[in-house]
């Protein structure tokens, strides 16, 4: 790629913007004074690189202004003035750590230091301050003149680009050509510049629970027979067995101490439902099977219960977890299991053990409880010294905290329940679609969404104007993601444009499809994770991850639509589109035109 110089980028770049953006083209602010560059070198004790000082000397920087020129995230170019306190401010930051950089040599420093003497912030970040930005390399050798991106959390990182020249010809490439610049795109609205990420997802990604599917369900091993008497020398028969106690002895078996959920009234087989089970795995299992399923490929990361029953007639039904993502604390699975009756859950969360207690969808918090458990995994030798196990659960649940939990449950509620009781028999039990979460009410009134004023916008559209336009980006956004391929999202989507009422009941098609899309994002996330410590390749990508992740959201869009007021649910629309040009969709949206891709001019990314 051809490389311009300093004077010539900023012909394109001005050309550019004079063009499509009038308003950032005119906060450009005049050329330095050159006794000014100089009076600064004097002050810093640096001599400004020849593409900096060529920079200064077309433009002093930008008047910090609604609309101003910014390199995205690296914020808009700084004057000579805004350099000279920049990194006059940073210096002073970088004496407190620079003792620890003593003994790095000269072009470590230009590379691992907090801040060396000899770096200039040439740009004022994010929030338009000196805590972050581009920095050029001053220190004569390999790196001068070198660019790199400052960040106070982070630290600094050389970028990809050898000089302020390489960073203002690659802009103006991108302005011009309607590229991303460091990944992200300029875009003109409404006279100004901004950025916008846009992008991609496959449109046909690898479906993780096909490929659990195609898994065949682990069976645990028969026991095995005893070892054979071995004889010895007098006659006499020793049995010789192998344990892993290590220094202490055979080491105890680990309490058995499953998350549990009681529902009062309701038999095994409506709880499994409730919970959400997936009909194709349900199937009597031990604890030891049931954890051993729940592990394995087949399950495709979904939580797996087993339910049973404390009692006849108006007795307690309750299901334990034994794998997968924690269910029993989450407050939409605990209102839906307490429909109609009562729930009492206990639940572990780190070192916390938790019952809580819900009546159709009420909690009860007087009714909880809540105990905080000690580390479990330190043990003590016979001379008194500790030592720490590794590889196990640091807060089982406190082995006697859950044990007078239980007993607690008994007392309070009539639930009689031993967890040792149910090991090695037979429950009915399954793999869950886990319910999604509530939708969180919005919290702010609606105002900026990727530099666009979409509160100015929800106040002068009429309502039902706004929600047909929402709705046909909700649509765009759909195909962008491939959701409206499923014939539920299809028809949701059909219906919302037309200002029908869409059915989102519980276990319904659309909810049930919600549900199977989170799961297939979950289940692809894990497999991809899970495939870290392993030799094989994973069997999904991260683009396929990516792509379900798009799906979700989209999906969680739909979702926020049908039962958020519009300007929330426009929020999310909007800030999940794809396309560059959904600005311009938006308006033909709101005039009741359609947008084809002709019409749109790949310079801009506005209307022809």
């Amino acid at each position: 790629m051809v490389t311009y110089t300093v004077e010539e980028s900023w012909d394109r770049i001005e050309s550019w913007l004079a063009r499509h953006a009038p308003v950032t083209h005119g906060l450009l602010r005049p050329p330095a004074v050159p006794a000014d560059i100089a009076a600064a070198e004097l002050r810093l004790g640096v001599a400004f690189p020849p593409d900096l000082r060529e920079s200064l000397l077309r433009h002093d920087g930008v008047e910090l202004s609604d609309g101003t020129l910014r390199l995205d995230y690296y914020g808009p170019p700084s004057g000579v003035a805004e350099i000279v306190g920049s990194t006059e401010f940073l210096r002073e930051v970088g004496e407190d750590v620079a003792e620890e950089e003593a003994e790095l040599d000269e072009e470590e420093r230009d590379e691992y230091a907090y801040w060396p003497h000899e770096r200039l912030l040439v740009t004022l970040g994010i929030g338009w301050q000196s805590s972050d930005g581009l920095f050029l390399v001053t220190r004569s050798g390999p790196h001068h003149g070198r660019a790199g991106r400052y960040f106070d959390e982070m630290g600094s990182a050389f970028t990809r680009w050898r000089g302020l020249r390489h960073v203002l010809s690659d802009f103006a490439t991108a302005l011009e050509n309607g590229l991303p610049f460091d990944g992200r795109t300029p875009l003109a609205h409404e006279g100004r510049l901004i950025w916008d990420g846009g992008g991609t997802i496959l449109a046909d990604p690898t479906s993780a629970l096909d490929l659990a599917a195609g898994e065949p369900e682990p069976q645990v091993p028969p026991a095995a027979e005893p070892a054979p008497p071995v004889p010895q020398p007098d006659g006499a028969y020793a049995v010789i067995t192998f344990g892993s106690g290590g220094f202490f002895g055979p080491e105890a078996a680990p309490p058995v101490q499953p998350d549990v959920v009681f529902v009062a009234g309701i038999a095994p087989g409506e709880l499994l439902d409730r919970l959400g089970s997936v009909p194709a795995t349900a199937g009597s299992r031990s604890r030891e099977q049931a954890r051993l399923s729940a592990d394995a490929p087949w399950a495709g990361h979904r939580p797996m219960v087993r339910v049973g029953s404390c009692g006849d007639g108006d007795g307690w039904s309750y299901a334990t977890q034994e794998g997968g993502d924690a269910q029993f604390g989450r407050p939409e699975v605990l209102g839906r299991l307490s429909r109609g009756t009562r729930v009492v859950a206990l639940a572990k969360q780190g070192p916390e053990v938790r019952v809580t207690v819900v009546e159709d969808g009420t909690g009860r918090p007087e009714a909880g409880h809540r105990v905080e458990s000690p580390r479990e995994d330190y043990v003590t030798g016979p001379d008194g010294q500790q030592w720490q196990r590794i590889g196990v659960d640091a807060w089982p649940g406190s082995t006697a905290a859950y044990a007078r939990l239980l007993a607690g449950l008994e007392a309070e509620h009539g639930i009689s329940w031993d967890p040792a009781d149910d090991a090695t028999a037979p429950l009915a039990g399954a793999l869950l679609l886990p319910v999604l979460e509530e939708v969180p009410q919005a919290r702010h009134p609606v105002t900026v969404v990727r530099d666009f004023d979409l509160g100015a916008l929800v106040e002068r559209t009429p309502p039902e104007r706004l929600r047909s336009a929402v709705a046909a980006q909700l649509a765009r956004l759909a195909s962008e993601t491939g959701i409206d391929g499923y014939p539920e999202i299809a028809r949701a989507l059909e219906q919302a444009g037309r200002g029908e009422p869409v059915d989102l009941t519980a276990d319904g098609a659309l909810d049930l499809r919600m549900r199977t899309i989170r799961a297939e994002t979950r289940a692809a996330r894990g497999m991809l994770d899970a495939a870290r410590h392993q030799p094989d390749p994973a069997p999904v990508t991260e683009a396929d991850v990516a792509a379900w992740h798009g799906r979700d959201a989209a999906a969680g869009a739909l979702r926020r639509l049908l039962v958020l007021p519009l300007p929330a649910a426009a929020e999310t629309v909007l800030s999940l589109r794809m396309s560059l040009h959904w600005r311009d969709e938006l308006a033909a949206d709101l005039a009741g035109q359609g947008v084809s891709e002709r019409d749109r001019s790949p310079e801009r990314g506005t209307l022809a």
